[in-house]
């Protein structure tokens, strides 16, 4: 051992407690909160990616339309994620969202009651996005909203987690004539039977990159029951996953309902007249009998792999979006949602017909001359 080293060992151990009480010094009265079970949680650095909140957070559902976008604000800030997954190749996108050892990864089996203690035992915010909208032969309807509930916030409740998060849908309701809004409605009131001060969040339809409303619209061909004639109150996904954020690290929400939706009623047909202005090509879509569609979607429903549909989503087409007037919403917690033009095009502009890329022709007969010619550059 060279002469010089336990000088050094000791130089070391007093730089190390000079520095770490320069940090502690440092410290605001800011850094500082105090959870709902009186838990202390510290936070540190700037609020950027390497920062952290001291906070954990789990979500089910993360490799979801909504909850991927949610993973994303959580982790971006520092927040630790823990993400439930049941298939290896569905959830690795989710790694980068954050930094080294922010997002981790649980296998789960909703059926088994210790993988999703294992999810939660650690957490101080359990978020609940599981949901399905066509019923499988191995999970209904009722299984994956009720009992999926039932059973993750017992495992919540086990471990005295400080926030419990059920994001349901709208329309949710006991006498709706769809099983997928009664069963919604059902997950809620078992979720606040368990937990009294459980959170509700019913967002509106969302649209976003992932969505199933505009790529429904955008695909060909697309099918309707009662001419597109819905009306709903579209929402941004990111404003939903901001405001779920938001709802989370804010313990005044608790024991709360919100109802997040866009600023604008809107039925889904000038919904796809939107889409169709900002791609600058029509979209139609072909309008079929009700019992019809609904028929033909159970059968493919029970005898293909892929999602198809089911009977209980053509219901839900002619079901028109109610707002509760009793729910807080996006005013409540300081926001103000976009509206559908701020954002559509981005998700539609790649769909434009390469014609238009060029000036626009005078008239569809010209554009469809255009198509006779050959253009060849040098």
């Amino acid at each position: 051992m060279h002469f010089l080293a336990p000088a050094r060992a000791q130089f070391s151990a007093v730089k190390r407690k000079v520095v770490l009480q320069a940090y502690v010094s440092s410290r605001g009265a800011h850094d500082l909160a105090i959870t709902l079970s009186g838990k202390p949680v510290i936070s540190y650095g700037p609020g950027g990616r390497s920062s952290r909140t001291g906070r954990v957070a789990t979500v089910f559902g993360a490799n979801g339309f909504l909850g991927r976008y949610l993973v994303s604000k959580l982790a971006r800030h520092g927040t630790i994620v823990m993400v439930p997954f049941r298939e290896e190749m569905n959830k690795r996108f989710l790694k980068v969202t954050g930094d080294l050892g922010v997002v981790n990864f649980v296998e789960l089996d909703i059926r088994n009651i210790e993988s999703i203690e294992e999810s939660v035992k650690y957490s101080d915010i359990v978020y609940n996005l599981i949901s399905r909208d066509y019923p499988t032969k191995h999970f209904s309807f009722y299984d994956v909203h009720v009992e999926a509930t039932r059973r993750i916030a017992n495992a919540v409740a086990k471990y005295g987690v400080d926030r419990f998060i059920q994001v349901s849908h709208h329309d949710a309701s006991p006498d709706s004539p769809s099983e997928f809004l009664r069963t919604k409605f059902e997950a809620e009131q078992v979720a606040r039977d368990i937990i009294p001060n459980t959170t509700i969040v019913r967002p509106s339809p969302m649209i976003g990159w992932e969505d199933k409303l505009i790529k429904k619209i955008i695909s060909w061909p697309s099918y309707t029951v009662n001419n597109a004639q819905q009306e709903i109150r579209p929402v941004h996904v990111f404003d939903v996953a901001l405001a779920l954020q938001k709802i989370g690290f804010d313990d005044s929400t608790a024991g709360n309902t919100y109802e997040l939706y866009g600023p604008d009623v809107m039925t889904v047909d000038a919904v796809r007249q939107r889409c169709e202005l900002e791609a600058l090509k029509p979209y139609p879509y072909y309008n079929l009998p009700k019992k019809l569609y609904a028929n033909v979607s159970e059968v493919l429903n029970q005898i293909l792999w892929w999602p198809v549909g089911c009977a209980d989503q053509v219901e839900r087409m002619t079901i028109n979006q109610k707002v509760d007037k009793s729910a807080l919403t996006f005013a409540d917690i300081g926001m103000k949602p976009e509206k559908l033009e701020d954002y559509v095009g981005q998700y539609v502009r790649h769909y434009r017909g390469n014609l238009f890329q060029d000036v626009a022709p005078d008239s569809v007969a010209e554009r469809k001359r255009e198509r006779e010619f050959i253009h060849v550059t040098r």
